[in-house]
């Protein structure tokens, strides 16, 4: 006769067995806390389209913007662990926990990690005008103008703020920072010459490349893109160790069932891997990458350390 615990856990086993079976059996809401049209959400819709396919099922972008996503992420922690409710979230999960007192969740034990989707590197840019024509350049001019040069970002704390602040770390070189409200701001001003210079994505500065008003002098990635093989990574063109790289990933609520959570890492590495998906998103400047469940909770917790570290010695994170 099966003792009580034993008896238990083997209903619980033969219930998730069974739901991850008939999962999923209606439409899933796959939360973007970002706006429409940027990163993260081209990156969940060209995910959910696919899953959706390969499953026979809806995939739902929801948008649920504000707080540099908090308001999203809160919500995806507090939702059913069923299966039914998903997050496509950025790095912006790694650097919250740093930037914001009382966040309503828990960047790490909350979720229930799935797949790290994309890597997509910051390129370095400035006005054509600027005299600096390579990053040893633009660290020589830097110390030589202390705090003279000005660099645009999209908001204190976000990602493109933080990679020009770990560039001034690791250069010892002092700018004057000033941020937007959003990327394409930031980059009108440096096409302008308002502001010489800016970390951006790839889809908001090329325009300005190809316009011949702005200069790539690195990208911030530890490899070369293939998108502009041309480009060296910071790390190249002279600052050994250098890298900061955003990125999207998929999440669900903690205490998802480990067989629906493996079901969807299945195909959602199955869907980067479609020649349609990866077109997509290379086009983007994005590296479809894919990796398990536990990798990608590793990489998280790497990540938030590694914020942590620039946001603290900065002095900008949660008091």
């Amino acid at each position: 006769m099966l003792k009580p615990l034993t008896a238990c856990a083997m209903a619980a086993l033969v219930a998730g067995i069974a739901n991850a079976q008939s999962y999923p059996a209606k439409p899933v809401r796959m939360i973007v806390p970002f706006a429409i049209g940027g990163g993260t959400d081209i990156v969940a819709r060209a995910v959910a389209l696919e899953i959706g396919k390969a499953l026979n099922q809806s995939f739902v972008v929801d948008n649920k913007t504000g707080a540099n996503g908090n308001i999203g992420m809160e919500i995806a922690a507090k939702a059913p662990p069923d299966g039914y409710t998903l997050i496509m979230t950025s790095s912006a999960l790694a650097i919250n926990p740093s930037m914001y007192k009382g966040l309503g969740y828990d960047a790490v034990n909350d979720f229930a990690p799935v797949s790290l989707a994309t890597l997509i590197p910051f390129i370095l840019v400035a006005n054509s005008a600027l005299p600096a024509k390579s990053v040893k350049e633009l660290v020589a001019l830097a110390r030589a103008r202390k705090k003279e040069l000005s660099y645009a970002s999209s908001g204190t704390g976000n990602a493109t703020h933080l990679a020009m602040a770990l560039l001034e770390m690791m250069t010892k070189i002092e700018l004057n920072h000033i941020p937007y409200k959003g990327t394409g701001q930031g980059v009108t001003d440096v096409m302008g010459g308002h502001v010489p210079l800016m970390f951006g994505a790839l889809p908001s500065t090329m325009p300005g490349v190809k316009a011949g008003k702005l200069r790539i002098l690195a990208i911030s990635s530890t490899k070369r893109s293939p998108v502009l093989p041309d480009v060296p990574t910071v790390a190249e063109a002279g600052v050994p160790g250098y890298e900061l790289t955003s990125w999207y990933g998929v999440l669900a609520p903690a205490g998802t069932p480990a067989a629906i959570v493996t079901q969807l890492n299945s195909e959602i590495v199955k869907a980067l891997n479609t020649p349609e998906v990866r077109a997509r998103l290379s086009g983007e400047g994005a590296e479809p990458v894919g990796n398990s469940p536990a990798e990608f909770q590793a990489y998280i917790r790497t990540e938030i350390d590694k914020y942590a570290k620039i946001v603290n010695a900065l002095g900008i994170g949660a008091k």
